[in-house]
């Protein structure tokens, strides 16, 4: 994918920064999954700019056709243990809105992240999945500018 490991731009920054604020949440993030790792095009609230992809919520994520809401990670066997649950960032909110681009294949999730497990109603869900549809409109016109 020809946006991984670009440098961070203000039209993805200002999804992500919106997605924080509009949904109160401390981390926010356009992350990009490949076979190893997760990569954060933008960011809001991490320092990382990317983690091991075994231990992302966000490969859970690409392999769902709809969003994917954990509101409780530690009621969730799937991450119970997992050491960003247990370990700093505490994650205990996670909903992702997988990037399924039109050409096939999801590359990554927009994502919010709470350090307090939260509910996620249908309103929240459709927010989501609208600033998803920004990122992909952005995303295919790149494609189709090269």
């Amino acid at each position: 994918m020809l946006i991984l490991d670009t440098p961070p731009e203000e039209r993805f920054d200002r999804i992500v920064q919106f997605a924080a604020a509009e949904f109160d949440v401390p981390i926010a993030l356009l992350s990009l999954v490949d076979e190893n790792r997760q990569w954060f095009k933008s960011r809001v609230g991490l320092d990382a700019c990317q983690t091991a992809r075994d231990i992302s919520f966000c490969g859970h994520a690409i392999s769902q056709s709809g969003l994917f809401v954990v509101e409780d990670a530690l009621l969730d066997m799937r991450f119970a243990d997992n050491p960003m649950v247990t370990a700093a960032p505490f994650v205990r909110f996670y909903a992702g809105a997988p990037l399924q681009l039109a050409s096939g294949g999801s590359v990554g999730t927009v994502c919010l992240i709470d350090t307090q497990a939260r509910s996620f109603d249908a309103i929240d869900r459709a927010i989501l999945a609208s600033l998803r549809d920004l990122v992909l409109d952005e995303l295919e016109r790149r494609a189709q500018a090269v």
